[in-house]
């Protein structure tokens, strides 16, 4: 696993850990979570990377944070997912 990627499972809950990149919308941020897997066919690792829209309504997260993120119910038409806590800030 990557080191800025994390994948805990309580349930059917998913917490995920990424790096918030720039976005500039109010009590959302935009975090992109890394991962690695093995191609089928070539057998080479590749990274995989994917952006969630995230609930923070604080406002706490800043750009090149690493974040904790928990899956939660539907708050808009593309976010899913809301902030646990800030892991580590940025530069």
């Amino acid at each position: 696993m990557a080191e800025n990627e994390k994948k805990v499972h309580h349930g059917s809950v998913k917490i995920l850990e990424g790096k918030v990149i720039p976005c500039k919308m109010q009590k959302t941020i935009v975090v992109e979570v890394r991962r690695h897997k093995v191609h089928p066919v070539v057998g080479k690792q590749i990274e995989v990377r994917k952006k969630y829209h995230v609930h923070d309504p604080l406002g706490q997260a800043q750009v090149g944070d690493t974040v904790q993120i928990v899956e939660c119910r539907p708050i808009s038409a593309t976010k899913r997912f809301r902030l646990v806590k800030v892991v580590k800030k940025g530069a």
